[in-house]
């Protein structure tokens, strides 16, 4: 996992602090419903990075949060298809 110090970006910061703790939260939880209903919070999270207004095509740091984040939604989304297929 990549360490959080090495984008420089507050917005980042906040949001993988949150995603973070919802991260663990699903890992924690054993049914699925309880880790998608938390994957639909995860989602609302990453929409923050991905509709970020501070983004910038040619930074790096932008890139790398911007790739986090859809990771992060892709994982979201397969716990939530998961739950749907239950």
């Amino acid at each position: 996992m990549m360490n959080n110090s090495k984008i420089n970006c507050s917005i980042f910061q906040k949001q993988e602090s949150v995603m973070q703790d919802i991260v663990e939260k699903i890992n924690n939880v054993k049914e699925v419903q309880g880790k998608a209903e938390l994957a639909e919070e995860m989602q609302n999270e990453v929409n923050v990075i991905l509709l970020c207004p501070e983004y910038d095509e040619n930074d790096l740091d932008c890139e790398n949060c911007r790739f986090i984040a859809s990771l992060r939604k892709k994982t979201a989304d397969l716990i939530i298809k998961a739950n749907k297929l239950t």
